[in-house]
């Protein structure tokens, strides 16, 4: 029997050991999409206690607590940060087989020398331990980031952000972390949400243009693109329910939008219309800088109505849509396509049952600008797991190219989930090394570290512009 969380961990051959320990371990971390603070970041901050650095929004973790039937009061509600940490501890040892608990231990050891595994019997311990290592100034965040070997971060930024955070790490000197800002205009595409009016005044307002029209907005949009560029803007992203494809969509967006400008609501089918519209133009404005687009889609979110009504969203009541999305994915990569303005793009489904189809949607939209220009993106949410890398890599490989792939990000709220970047590094290390091992591919050490350096760091860093 193997002991739990070893050197090894997850490595079940020699070559997947050497892959992992000589090549991809030493690799720095494009953590190219996630939703730490960039205030906290600017401002140094340190992170108060362990509840504050591991439970602070993090609805991962709050959904697991819930699933073991911890009252609401100590996960979001007023009890005390031990308290809370407390019923974490007490509900953890349940968590087997969730990528939780293993994210948990990694982080106990790479940021707390700590290899106690957490229960309630030790939990005070561990509270002590990590609030005394949190407490030094080693600890900060910046430290953290530096700890972690961290080169480039894509915080998410609304299209309204005066961007004075990311302007204020661009001009410090002592700071070389590339920290940029990603473009995420969902509020200006959620035409069919209550707060859709309220937020077309605060673009207008951050753009000093008035916004009576598509073109208005149009123009609007172009402007925070270009202020983003400036501020050092590489890569957007948008959350959508679901792919929409309309076919005459720009014609019907004027009627759409100057619909819900007077007052109205729009039809299903007119918000389809508009959203296509919008996707298809802005694809255009990053394909002309140059930019990464990411879509990230199939949520189905605030499935629990009364928990919305009392928390709001983000807090661990969502779900994953099965709605089909292939037919209108294919229409909409193809109008981009047809008219030059198919930008680099990474896709992702929160649904699993979509790897396959999106693996052979990338292949038949790639360009000749670098390889792999549309990529199938990492395991997402509820495919962060061990299963769901390997699932989404598999396919990548059997039906694309596996090699070009732009590899694993956070996704995450918490400074000290860079961890996960050694997780998924060591479930392909292993999935490669076991092809290896059972004669699926040759064992050219020298080759095969290369590629698992370039999809640990160098394919990202490369695909976003950045240098290698």
């Amino acid at each position: 029997m193997k002991p739990f969380m070893n050197e090894d961990f997850l490595l079940e051959s020699e070559t997947a050991q050497r892959l992992y320990h000589d090549y991809a371990a030493q690799m720095p971390i494009n953590d190219y999409h996630c939703h730490v603070s960039p205030e906290e970041i600017a401002m140094d901050v340190s992170l108060r206690n362990i509840t504050n650095a591991w439970l602070g929004g993090d609805h991962y973790k709050w959904r697991m607590i819930r699933s073991c039937g911890v009252d609401e009061e100590y996960i979001t509600g007023s009890a005390s940060d031990f308290e809370k940490f407390q019923k974490f501890a007490q509900a953890l040892p349940y968590a087997i087989g969730n990528p939780l608990y293993h994210w948990t231990h990694l982080e106990l050891k790479r940021y707390f020398d700590c290899d106690m595994v957490l229960n309630p019997d030790n939990a005070q311990a561990i509270w002590d331990i990590c609030n005394a290592r949190l407490a030094q100034k080693d600890m900060s965040v910046r430290s953290i980031i530096r700890k972690s070997n961290v080169r480039h971060i894509g915080t998410t930024d609304d299209p309204t952000d005066d961007l004075k955070w990311h302007k204020q790490m661009m001009e410090d000197a002592s700071w070389d972390v590339d920290v940029i800002p990603a473009f995420r205009p969902d509020k200006a595409i959620n035409i069919e949400k209550a707060d859709f009016l309220q937020y077309i005044g605060k673009l207008s307002k951050a753009t000093e243009l008035p916004i009576n029209s598509i073109d208005d907005l149009y123009a609007a949009l172009e402007s925070r693109i270009k202020f983003f560029a400036a501020h050092g803007c590489v890569i957007s992203d948008h959350g959508l329910d679901y792919i929409t494809w309309v076919p005459d969509c720009q014609n019907i967006a004027e009627t759409v939008f100057k619909k819900v400008l007077g007052g109205d609501m729009p039809t299903t089918a007119e918000t389809e219309a508009y959203k296509t519209a919008l996707m298809i133009f802005l694809a255009g404005e990053y394909a002309k800088y140059g930019w990464v687009m990411q879509i990230h889609y199939g949520a189905s979110r605030n499935v629990n109505s009364l928990m919305f009504d009392r928390l709001g969203p983000d807090t661990g009541f969502d779900g994953i849509s099965g709605k089909e999305c292939s037919a209108a994915m294919y229409k909409l990569l193809d109008a981009m396509n047809r008219e030059g303005n198919l930008p680099k793009t990474i896709l992702y489904s929160l649904n699993p049952n979509d790897d396959a189809y999106l693996a052979t949607a990338i292949g038949a939209f790639q360009g000749t600008e670098l390889p792999g220009k549309i990529q199938h993106g990492s395991g997402w949410w509820f495919n962060d797991t061990k299963t769901g890398m390997i699932q989404q890599m598999t396919n990548l490989a059997n039906l694309g190219v596996l090699g070009n792939f732009v590899g694993m990000l956070t996704d995450s709220r918490s400074f000290l989930s860079y961890t996960r970047h050694e997780y998924f590094r060591r479930i392909l290390c292993n999935l490669i090394g076991g092809w290896v091992e059972n004669g699926e591919y040759p064992r050219d050490i020298e080759f095969l570290g290369k590629l698992v350096q370039n999809i640990s760091y160098n394919n990202s860093a490369r695909f976003v512009g950045f240098k290698v």
